[in-house]
């Protein structure tokens, strides 16, 4: 008799129950979408936010040590303020290496420019950076590129991109108008001739300096191998509390999960463990804006999912409190043949599970769908929506659908059974 009464319910009430089911399934296809976004959402915000540039930087940990009495630097001046340009393919055998997406050393040296361009003063002097453009390496079987192409997407350049075994050379825009110069000029330094191959273009200080080929910078130095610092683009999570913890407290699984986990700060630890002599340390403000963007978007998101859901719950509570309505007189009838308020209150509520668990599960379908087509369109990757979230979307269906239809199962209780059946109520 029961399951014959929620039949007849759905049968005789198609409309009503339509309702209900298209606002469940619409909150919980909303509702998947977004939590399946905010769930998988670090990994791609975190590699659209690498064409930014580096997140880490490595320098030597001489380097890194400033001695000062008096305002005057005592650091020795020794070949301990550089790296070794040999132990970069090391990079690509940590644990985290298939997180690195590129790396880039840096060799700043100051070099003067053609006597002919030479002033009262002197011969003007500039800062030109060695570096890798799109360097082929190797590491064991695995040969990757690597340079500022990968580690500056962002960087423009008007010419061509100078090749890393030649003597080409970038000049930064501001210092090329300085020059007066363009792509496939010359230019002198310290009395060698190179061929501008391009004008770069960063909005930043690098538009004042010159960029070449690292063993350009190496011989104008005098300093075979060296490399100041490597700049690294890393994807990573944003940190947390646990993420600042110092490694050298840590022992056992509190460690193991540490450094097994992809922050910053324990991919610049082991950074320092495979480049000797090394200091690794995150570019604060690309780090932090990194965590900022990641949760102002998930928290956007969930808000959008809250409002879904509170959206379907009212329309839920619209359709039941009408189908409620037009149900007086049968609840009326089964109260006067001595139906509980148990008996009552279980049938519209087995009415709710079912339509939670059939919109839920569609709703489900249609979200995981919607989620995918948002990593297509904004993030050119798909999202997947993990199946481990489907019962927790349906018991959230459900819920809410007990949520919207409460207030109206509670009057369907209190209705009197002698004034229905009279049709006073």
């Amino acid at each position: 008799m029961f399951a014959r009464l929620v039949y007849e319910s759905f049968r005789r009430q198609k409309q009503r129950k339509l309702l209900a089911g298209a606002a469940i399934t619409l909150g919980v296809a909303v509702t998947t979408a977004m939590i399946g976004v905010a769930t998988d959402i670090g990994d791609k915000i975190s590699r659209e936010l690498r064409t930014v540039g580096a997140n880490l930087v490595v320098t030597s940990s001489d380097q890194a040590l400033d001695v000062k009495i008096g305002g005057v630097n005592l650091k020795p001046a020794n070949d301990g303020g550089y790296l070794n340009e040999a132990d970069l393919p090391k990079i690509k055998t940590m644990f985290w290496r298939n997180n690195i997406v590129g790396f880039a050393p840096m060799l700043p040296v100051t070099v003067s420019m053609a006597p002919a361009l030479s002033s009262a003063n002197g011969s003007p002097t500039v800062e030109l950076v060695g570096t890798y453009f799109a360097r082929s390496l190797r590491s064991g079987a695995e040969n990757f590129v690597t340079g500022v192409r990968t580690t500056h997407p962002l960087w423009h350049v008007e010419g061509s991109w100078p090749d890393d075994g030649s003597r080409d050379i970038l000049i930064g825009q501001r210092l090329a108008e300085k020059l007066d110069k363009k792509p496939s000029d010359l230019v002198h330094l310290d009395g060698s001739e190179y061929r501008v191959a391009g004008i770069l273009s960063t909005s930043g200080p690098e538009d004042e300096r010159m960029f070449a080929p690292l063993p350009v910078a190496q011989q104008l130095l005098h300093r075979p191998g060296a490399m100041q610092s490597v700049e690294v683009s890393a994807i990573t999570k944003p940190e947390d509390d646990f993420a600042r913890r110092d490694p050298t407290t840590l022992k056992g699984a509190v460690y193991d999960r540490w450094y097994c986990s992809p922050y910053a700060t324990s991919i610049a630890y082991q950074l320092q463990e495979v480049i000797p002599n090394s200091r690794a340390e995150q570019i604060r403000q690309v780090a932090q804006n990194e965590g900022i963007v990641l949760s102002r978007i998930q928290g956007l998101m969930l808000l959008v999912a809250l409002a879904a859901l509170i959206a379907a719950a009212l329309a839920v509570s619209s359709a039941m409190a009408t189908a409620i309505l037009e149900r007086r007189g049968e609840v009326g009838l089964m109260r006067a043949l001595g139906a509980g308020s148990f008996s009552v209150g279980a049938m519209f509520l087995t009415e709710d599970t079912l339509l939670a668990l059939v919109g839920g599960s569609i709703g489900f379908a249609i979200g995981t769908g919607l989620a995918h087509q948002i990593g297509r369109k904004i993030f050119d990757q798909a999202i997947v929506v993990q199946p481990v979230l489907f019962p927790y979307i349906l018991g959230m269906a459900v819920l809410v659908t007990f949520a919207g239809s409460a207030l109206s199962i509670r009057k369907a209780l209190r209705f009197d059974p002698v004034r229905v059946l009279r049709g006073d109520a």
